[in-house]
């Protein structure tokens, strides 16, 4: 039973940067859907004896180990090869295999090139993993071992690094058999994430007591991006119920440690919550940004169905006006319940209880027809962050405040 798997891309243009290795993250989420481990990714580039090693390391320590790339007709094509080479197994050709890749130019009304017959070329006792739509079949070999992790056998699937092609050759040949190889009594792996806006991962963390340690079941990992803070909570059992039921515990003590910290799970953003709270309370809006460089219209029209509470915004390259007029006259103009505002403070800013605002920062004004609430922000931040920030400190202000008025 497949229990430890490694991923390995292989390609010159993804150990150079040049382009990003999605299809390991893809892969990595399909076996952990069937119960599989990914314990090892490795990136490898175009050289024989490269490809040799990592293929050797990785039949010593995973019972299961997919490829990507690496099976075109180029001289830099090695992962056939390499494998034959790392196994012990020599190359042979597969008159199917042959027959299809032909098959594959003559529809194209073009002539083969000789260096293409490598592609029909697997090493011995492979079996071919079809590929309906290219010329590079996959393959399917299994190595006895007799240690290590993969005592008992390991088992290599090697597909082609072209996207399509590797996603419709996963789902029809190769996933079906992993699926057979765990059997009935495979583990069940469920993950929910939370996300938190307002203080800092360590901080968050320090509200957490004993919550985020090794050896924890279920086990919650925090993460800090963009100044977004998400805990991800993953429970491994024998059904989806199983993993729920060890899941919520956990969940339901971090909203009762974080309060309004969390602002959503999932897929949803700071901007996904602002416009179900909005749509909740009956309210609608419209922005002013002076300091964001456009992000809080681009958000909140962004989400789906945001016409109703989010009625448009006005983005200001140099705003001359404070932010407490901009709000004021935003909500006047779209005629909305609220008018949110961010703008460049004053050179010298200070809070309600008058004490300074030191360095660079922007005010936030939420008008409405009672009053204008107003927040200073400092920040010294990258550039390329500062923007992000702004605008979530922006949103969450807008969503501070509807909490607070829904629990008076």
């Amino acid at each position: 039973m497949a229990t430890h798997a490694e991923i390995i891309a292989i390609g010159d243009e993804i150990t150079s940067g040049q382009m990003l290795d999605t299809n390991s993250q893809w892969l990595a989420q399909r076996l952990e859907a069937l119960g599989v481990r990914t314990l090892y990714h490795t990136t490898v580039g175009d050289e024989l004896q490269p490809c040799v090693n990592v293929f050797r390391h990785a039949m010593a320590r995973a019972n299961l180990v997919v490829v990507t790339g690496g099976l075109g007709p180029t001289a830099d094509d090695l992962t056939r090869q390499s494998l034959g080479e790392a196994t012990g197994r020599p190359l042979q050709l597969d008159a199917a295999a042959l027959r299809h890749v032909r098959d594959i130019f003559t529809r194209l009304h073009r002539q083969m090139p000789p260096q293409n017959e490598i592609q029909a070329m697997f090493p011995a006792g492979s079996r071919v993993i079809p590929n309906p739509h290219g010329t590079a079949p996959g393959i399917d070999l299994e190595v006895p071992c007799s240690h290590g992790p993969a005592e008992g056998g390991c088992r290599f699937f090697c597909l082609p690094g072209v996207p399509a092609e590797m996603m419709e050759m996963w789902r029809e040949s190769v996933a079906p058999v992993i699926a057979a190889m765990v059997g009935p009594d495979r583990r069940v792996v469920l993950r929910r994430t939370i996300h938190c806006f307002g203080a800092g991962e360590s901080q968050i963390e320090s509200m957490l007591p004993d919550m985020i340690r090794r050896g924890r079941q279920p086990t919650v990992g925090i993460t800090a991006s963009k100044a977004t803070v998400t805990l991800r909570i993953a429970a491994e059992g024998a059904s989806e119920a199983e993993c729920v039921a060890a899941i919520e515990p956990t969940a339901a003590a971090i909203y009762d440690c974080l309060g309004s910290l969390v602002h959503s799970e999932g897929d949803d953003q700071l901007q996904d919550a602002l416009v179900r709270l909005l749509r909740g309370v009956g309210r609608t809006l419209a922005t002013a940004d002076g300091a964001t460089g456009g992000l809080l219209a681009e958000w909140l029209a962004g989400v789906n169905g945001s016409s109703d509470v989010y009625r448009g915004g006005l983005v200001l390259s140099r705003p001359d006006s404070p932010a407490e007029a901009l709000a004021a006259e935003c909500r006047t103009r779209f005629g909305t319940d609220f008018g949110l505002a961010v703008a460049p403070s004053p050179s010298i800013a200070s809070d309600s209880t008058h004490t300074a605002v030191p360095g660079p920062s922007v005010t936030i004004a939420l008008a409405s027809d009672e009053a204008v609430a107003v927040k200073h922000v400092a920040f010294a931040l990258h550039p390329e962050l500062r923007h992000i920030y702004l605008a979530k400190q922006s949103l969450d202000f807008v969503r501070q405040t509807l909490l607070l008025a829904r629990q008076s």
